[in-house]
């Protein structure tokens, strides 16, 4: 595991994690817990949407890409969570069978000024499909332990 450190971090570093794809019943099961609209959780339904056919929730889609990212480990030693996601963006549905990556660009990293063992690391998250396409976007604000002395 490759973790960082703020002091680690340089604007223009960027991340990118392995991939996943959504099945027919994980979009549906996600749905039936936290976003009940029926072109999340019906296939014929969902047909006669705007969408023309099932599609995932982008509370789904935006769990999922934070997660690939969290789970690569970088921040595993350093993060002490975040005060907020800014200029979320869902571009283009994701539907079943879809394989997403994310792509993390580091745009700032700002030690803090009255707490010297953290400071704040601003990433931008894409995830992208199989095709090349964003589906979504959004940036967090990362606070994170700076590195030890030693």
């Amino acid at each position: 595991m490759d973790t960082r450190f703020l002091d680690d971090l340089n604007p223009g570093d960027r991340f990118t994690s392995p991939g996943i794809t959504l099945t027919e019943a994980e979009i549906i099961d996600f749905a039936l817990r936290y976003d009940p609209q029926s072109f999340h959780l019906d296939a014929v339904a969902a047909a006669e949407s705007p969408y023309g056919g099932l599609i995932a929730s982008g509370f789904q889609s935006l769990a999922l890409c934070f997660r690939l990212f969290i789970q690569s480990g970088i921040l595993a030693e350093s993060s002490m969570g975040s005060p907020g996601i800014d200029e979320l963006r869902w571009l283009a549905p994701v539907r079943p069978g879809d394989t997403l990556h994310t792509e993390v660009d580091v745009l700032e990293v700002r030690p803090s000024s009255t707490r010297p063992d953290r400071g704040i690391a601003r990433f931008k998250y894409t995830a992208v499909n199989q095709r090349g396409e964003t589906v979504l976007s959004f940036i967090v604000a990362h606070l994170l332990r700076r590195r030890p002395a030693g």
